[in-house]
């Protein structure tokens, strides 16, 4: 079913389509792409609320400049759909996230409108300055570089930094724009976000700032000199009246605003005013998440992404089952934790803007005085985990696999080498479906088993994940413990089993077996059981093991399997570089054994986006290829596949 655009969206095949109409139609090219989006998200699923925020902004930006030239560069991506509309995309907009289709996320081999790719957040300011430097430096004096970032990724480190730079660097054709709106996924926290609220709603301020507006539109045709006076007055206001230096401009970017970010009209004459004023900026615009769909600006976290929906009542469309359904990986993570919690008061948990995505927000509830959200920045999320272990409590530090990522080097610094007990939790490890690559978790078994001072480990069902955490906060008196988890469900309808420890380094038997040997890693191994049962009606028997730790390795039961078996398929959803894969081997030639060994995993390229299974299976380690790795080590030791 395709999605009808209106009258004046179908003629916009490209920014330069839009810029050919009158700026009195930009109101109705807003409402149509909204409708548009509305219409597409709750038919085909995906991102929403977002996008409709920064609707009239998007316009507005590829009304006022000249993108492609003009480099538009977005954050995170969640709020560029309406640019990808925009931008040529609107006849594929139906295939957005899906297996072959266009990305959720702008890409850059995707469309030259896409100047920069992103996923992760607090980056478009780092690329946008980048980006101007080299065109001050090969003389394109005439392009203009616009980052678009939300108030919520402020909060990552590396905003500041680029601001930092940004602000020194007085020939740059840069505009940031602050898209306002209170929110990342989970409402905004911290003192930056009291410090916009402070901004936006200071009446004194936003008179006085609006009469400083118009003073520098009727000084401009006196010259230049004139409008930096009256700069230098609205600067001093702003310091006065704020009761306190203006943070932006203290880092010597010229602050605009706020504006209405709703508001096409004014947006439009603001955005050319910017143009014709050189160096680093910012303009700060208040938007509203999920504005003009009335739910969605209600409750702003469950319209993040609600999948697909009915348009008119709001009914969000879920899988209806005969029978129980196995539960989240996260939800066993949020409830355990806090089963735990009430049974240990040392324990704390700490995300980084994350509470109802890896589902702390069950422990946030009822202990919030031991629960942390501390904004998009993991690296401190990390070390502010190691300062809490240097005290005695145990930190319970949840990050998607593929955010960890960004804290890496506080992972080594702060916590191993320092030999510190930190607990992780790597929620959407292996494959995140339809965000794609910037998301998938595919290389944290390999990154952090290098690491020393490190326990990895990974379980295959969800009884087995509350028992790790379990054991994850006994006394222990030193060392990191890293436990992964992919998202999406488990495999136990009735999951709320009594927790036991698990003995440090120890993996089990699932399935006895002769020929060939079957060694798993976390959840991925339940495709082993499928497996075997396909392959018992051809008359094949692996064996199957579940390793349950990286590291440390069982070195008693893989000396077991090799001593037993000569042909071994190594099945992991992370990277074949450097994981568990690689490490089953490392062990096979530090003890001299010599076997066949397939490994099954990620390979060593980008694996684009698209449902889980169909990426397992992209990547053949789905039921079917772990089946086919036995059936081509038998048939190469001259056993046909029925035996």
């Amino acid at each position: 079913m395709l999605i009808k655009p209106g009258p004046l969206l179908a003629q916009i095949n490209s920014p330069a389509d839009l810029r050919q109409l009158d700026k009195t139609q930009l109101l109705q090219v807003c409402h149509e792409l909204r409708q548009f989006i509305i219409d597409n998200v709750s038919v085909y699923g995906g991102h929403f609320g977002a996008s409709l925020g920064v609707t009239e902004l998007t316009v507005a930006l590829h009304y006022a400049f000249n993108t492609p030239n003009d480099q538009l560069v977005w954050d995170v991506g969640h709020q560029a759909y309406g640019h990808k509309i925009l931008t040529g995309r609107r006849e594929r907009f139906h295939t957005n996230r899906y297996y072959g289709g266009i990305s959720g996320f702008p890409k850059r081999k995707e469309s030259e409108y896409d100047a920069f790719g992103v996923g992760h957040s607090s980056t478009s300011i780092s690329a946008a300055v980048g980006m101007a430097v080299a065109s001050d430096y090969l003389g394109m004096n005439d392009r203009q570089h616009i980052a678009v970032i939300g108030d919520g990724a402020l909060t990552g480190g590396m905003a500041f930094e680029a601001m930092n730079h940004a602000g020194g660097l007085s020939n740059a054709n840069l505009l940031i724009v602050l898209n306002d709106n209170c929110m990342s996924i989970d409402p905004n926290v911290g003192a930056l976000k009291e410090y916009l609220t402070d901004i936006t709603t200071s009446q004194t301020y936003n008179k006085v700032r609006d009469d400083v507006w118009t003073l520098l539109g009727k000084f401009s045709k006196f010259g230049r000199s004139a409008r930096e006076i009256a700069s230098k007055v609205e600067t001093s206001l702003k310091s006065l009246l704020l009761k306190q230096s203006n943070l932006f401009e203290a880092l010597n970017l010229r602050y605009f605003g706020p504006v209405d970010g709703h508001d096409i009209d004014h947006l439009v004459n603001v955005l050319n005013d910017l143009k014709k004023i050189p160096g680093p900026k910012i303009l700060h615009c208040v938007t509203v998440k999920g504005k003009g769909y009335s739910l969605a600006e209600k409750d702003q976290t469950k319209w993040h992404a609600p999948g697909k929906f009915d348009k008119i009542t709001g009914e969000i469309h879920k899988k209806v089952y005969d029978t129980p359904q196995p539960p989240k990986y996260q939800d066993v993570f949020g409830h355990t934790l806090l089963e735990l919690a009430r049974q240990n008061e040392k324990i704390m948990g700490i995300t980084p803007a994350m509470p109802s995505g890896c589902s702390m927000n069950i422990m946030m509830r009822e202990l919030p005085d031991r629960t942390f959200d501390v904004g998009i920045a993991e690296q401190h999320a990390v070390t502010f985990s190691a300062g809490l272990a240097t005290q005695g409590l145990i930190p319970f530090c949840n990050i998607y696999s593929t955010f960890m990522q960004r804290a890496y080097d506080q992972v080594i610094h702060d916590v191993c080498i320092q030999n510190l007990p930190v607990n992780f939790f790597l929620d959407r490890a292996g494959f995140a479906g339809a965000d794609g690559p910037t998301h998938h978790g595919a290389y944290d078994l390999a990154y952090m088993r290098c690491i020393p001072n490190m326990i990895i480990a990974a379980p295959m069902n969800e009884a087995e994940l509350r028992n790790l955490m379990f054991t994850a906060q006994l006394p222990r008196q030193e060392g990191a413990f890293c436990i992964r988890y992919p998202r999406g469900q488990g495999v136990m309808p009735n999951w709320r089993t009594p927790m036991e420890e698990v003995i440090v380094g120890k993996g089990r038997l699932v399935k006895e077996g002769e020929e060939v040997a079957i060694l798993t890693i976390g959840h991925i191994g339940n495709y082993a059981v499928e497996a075997c049962a396909q392959l018992a009606e051809e008359e094949l028997h692996p064996a199957h093991y579940d390793l349950r730790f990286v590291k440390p390795l069982d070195e008693d039961l893989l000396h077991e399997v090799f001593r037993k078996f000569s042909k071994i398929v190594t099945v992991e959803d992370g990277c074949l570089m450097g994981g568990f894969g690689s490490a089953i081997l490392e062990f096979m030639a530090e003890h001299g054994y010599q076997a066949s060994v397939r490994r099954l995993g990620i390979p060593d390229r980008i694996v684009e986006h698209g449902e889980q299974l169909e990426l397992h299976r992209e990547c053949g380690f789905d039921p079917e290829g772990i089946s086919n790795a036995v059936r081509v080590l038998c048939e190469v030791e001259g056993i046909s596949a029925q035996g």
